[in-house]
C-alpha cells in the first residue's frame, strides 16, 4: 500500500511539472517553418518549395526522414536526462520543461515532414490532437464536439500531463536517488521520446496517405526522379 501511495504522490508531482512544461512549450516553442524547409530541402536534396510538396514524395521518402528526426530528438532527450538526472527530484520541474520542449519540437517537425502546417487555429489543434494520440490519450469525438477550439488545447495538455505523470511515476522513481540514477534517467527519456515519436509518426503517416489517396497526388517515390521532373517542369 505504501508503494502505491508513493507512486500516486509522484504521479501528482510529475503531472503538475509536465502540465507546466507543456504549457510553456505551447506558448513559446515553435519551429521556424521556412528555415526548417530550407534545412530539410538542402540536407536531403528534395525538390520541394513548400511543405505541401511532401505529398508528392510519398511515404517512401518521408518515413526515413521522419525516423531520423525521432532518433535525433530521442538522443537529445537522453543527454538532457543524464545531465539533469544528477539532481534527482530537485531537477524534475526544469527537466520536464525541457523534455516537453524537445517533444513538441519533434512533433512539429513530424507534422511538417508529412505535409501538415499549423498556421491556423484549426491546424494548430490538429497538431495537439496528434500529440494526444502520441501520448496514448483517447480524445473522443463527443468530447471534441463539446469544446470550443480555444479551450481544447489546454484540456488536451491537462490530459497529457496526467498520462505522462502516471508513466513517470511508474518508470522514473529511480531518479530519487541522485547521481546513480542519471544514466537511467537518460535511457528512460530516450525511450519516452522515441515511443511518443513513433506513435505520432504513425498518426501523421495515416493522414499523409489519406490526403494522397483523396486528392490523387502523383506519387514520386524517388527523390532523384522528383528532382529531374521538377527541373524539367521549370524549363
Amino acid at each position: 500500500m505504501s508503494r502505491e501511495r508513493n507512486k500516486g504522490m509522484l504521479a501528482q508531482i510529475f503531472g503538475r511539472a509536465a502540465q507546466a512544461g507543456f504549457q510553456r512549450a505551447y506558448d513559446q516553442v515553435r519551429i521556424d517553418e521556412r528555415h526548417y524547409l530550407k534545412q530539410v530541402k538542402r540536407a536531403h536534396r528534395l525538390p520541394i518549395d513548400s511543405w505541401s510538396d511532401m505529398f508528392l514524395l510519398g511515404p517512401e521518402v518521408v518515413s526515413p526522414i521522419a525516423q531520423g528526426t525521432i532518433r535525433a530528438a530521442s538522443k537529445m532527450a537522453a543527454l538532457e536526462g543524464m545531465g539533469l538526472g544528477l539532481g534527482g527530484l530537485l531537477t524534475i520541474v526544469p527537466d520536464m520543461g525541457i523534455l516537453a520542449a524537445i517533444t513538441l519540437r519533434m512533433l512539429q517537425k513530424l507534422s511538417l515532414l508529412h505535409g501538415f502546417e499549423y498556421r491556423t487555429e484549426e491546424e494548430n489543434l490538429s497538431l495537439w490532437l496528434a500529440a494526444a494520440s502520441a501520448a496514448g490519450v483517447d480524445m473522443s469525438r463527443n468530447f471534441l464536439e463539446k469544446q470550443a477550439v480555444e479551450r481544447l488545447v489546454p484540456r488536451i495538455i491537462d490530459r497529457m500531463a496526467v498520462k505522462l505523470g502516471a508513466e513517470v511515476a511508474e518508470k522514473w522513481a529511480g531518479r530519487i536517488v541522485p547521481v546513480v540514477s542519471a544514466g537511467t534517467a537518460g535511457v528512460i527519456n530516450y525511450h519516452f521520446v522515441r515511443t511518443w515519436g513513433r506513435r505520432a509518426q504513425k498518426h501523421f503517416l495515416e493522414r499523409h496517405v489519406a490526403v494522397i489517396n483523396r486528392h490523387g497526388f502523383p506519387h514520386i517515390a524517388n527523390p532523384s526522379r522528383a528532382r529531374l521532373l521538377a527541373s524539367s517542369s521549370a524549363v
